[in-house]
């Protein structure tokens, strides 16, 4: 009987409740505070308060489909088909430069057209080359790693994949392409000496990047100088600033945004963080940082437990994924670095994110289920 019972309490064990809760709650209080943000927005453009949460709730049904899916499915099995999930993010990244499948929003083709949602293959290509790079530095693990055997197989995807993001263009979802390549790299145990013969070529990649556009130039001195151009480039920054400041320690109640009314622009999306803080206040904003931090310890915690070197390196890669999204966001919500338009995981607007994040995490709870 005491075996019997110590049988069925292990899948008990290994599933991490604290870690699926503080998911399951970031993604409904994402669905209200998205709700919440956008009613007028959407109300004036669409004339349907309920527009961008209707869209949103019905990318959550998918991801937590998609979350108990991964949670069960072998990792391991994953990783053999990386190369094609590779070849299929490349070739959707590909289609959505064409006009006659893809829609343009701002001057930007990120999107493909299903007719009743729209999918961003950028957002799926996070996830290939996480699957691609780990499968690629776990069989390097056996080998002398070259510094030319990594440029062909591991770099060159990179610059292939984030090339054709920055044609759409989207700076900010290239440099999150870098940030888990080069996080996985370090990771993976390459020789130093290339991890820092290769940062500063990337480095200057982006540096070239950002000249080369105008409006990346506006952005920068936007952010060095709040005053530039206050009714232009500067505009959407120092609103979310004013909306911030205002709030005080407790906010100014659920509901009672005035930066909502049209004030911020895609004040659902990126600059989401904002209205939280308005309403919340600092507390509120102390308890949502506090749920990221909490998610990405249990997250390297389940890296350093993996029995195996593809599980550890996957798992950082996902930790890379969620942490720098999160940094980005927040950063750029007060003004440390500068907007980037990094969507906050779980909660702000867009459903490919929140269907390619909470994949990942069921890999995640998945990879923790076998250490």
């Amino acid at each position: 009987m005491n075996s019997k019972t110590a049988t069925l309490n292990i899948p008990k064990e290994k599933l991490d409740f604290w870690l699926i809760g503080t998911i399951t709650f970031l993604v409904f209080f994402g669905l209200l505070a998205i709700y919440d943000a956008s009613v007028v927005s959407a109300y004036r453009d669409f004339g349907d308060k309920l527009y961008y949460f209707k869209n949103q709730l019905i990318w959550a049904v998918f991801g937590f489909g998609a979350l108990g899916f991964f949670s069960f499915f072998d990792y391991k099995r994953l990783l053999k088909f990386s190369s094609i999930i590779l070849i299929i993010a490349i070739l959707l990244l590909i289609v959505v430069l064409l006009p006659i499948v893809s829609t343009e929003i701002y001057g930007a083709r990120r999107w493909i057209n299903l007719g009743f949602l729209t999918f961003q293959p950028s957002e799926f290509a996070k996830l290939a080359l996480i699957f691609y790079s780990t499968e690629m530095i776990s069989k390097f693990e056996k080998y002398k790693i070259r510094l030319i055997d990594t440029g062909i197989v591991f770099f060159l995807p990179l610059i292939l994949i984030t090339s054709l993001v920055l044609i759409q263009p989207d700076l900010g979802t290239a440099l999150i392409y870098i940030g888990i390549m080069m996080t996985i790299y370090f990771i993976g145990q390459a020789p130093l000496w290339h991890f820092f013969t290769a940062l500063p070529l990337l480095i200057v990649s982006v540096i070239i990047f950002i000249v080369k556009e105008p409006y990346r130039l506006t952005r920068i001195k936007s952010y060095l100088d709040p005053l530039h151009d206050p009714q232009g480039a500067s505009y959407q920054i120092n609103q979310i600033l004013v909306a911030i400041s205002s709030a005080g320690l407790l906010g100014v109640g659920i509901g009672a945004s005035r930066s909502k009314f049209a004030y911020i622009p895609e004040v659902q999306s990126d600059a989401i963080f904002a209205i939280i803080v308005e309403e919340l206040g600092f507390v509120g904003a102390i308890f949502v940082v506090s749920l990221f931090l909490f998610l990405i310890t249990k997250s390297i915690q389940i890296a350093l437990n993996s029995r195996d070197f593809q599980g550890r390196v996957l798992a950082m890669g996902i930790v890379a994924l969620i942490s720098f999204q999160v940094i980005l966001n927040l950063g750029s919500a007060v003004a440390l670095v500068p907007l980037t338009g990094i969507p906050l995981p779980f909660v702000s607007y867009g459903g490919s994110s929140l269907f390619v994040t909470m994949s990942a995490m069921g890999i995640l709870i998945n990879i923790n289920k076998h250490s």
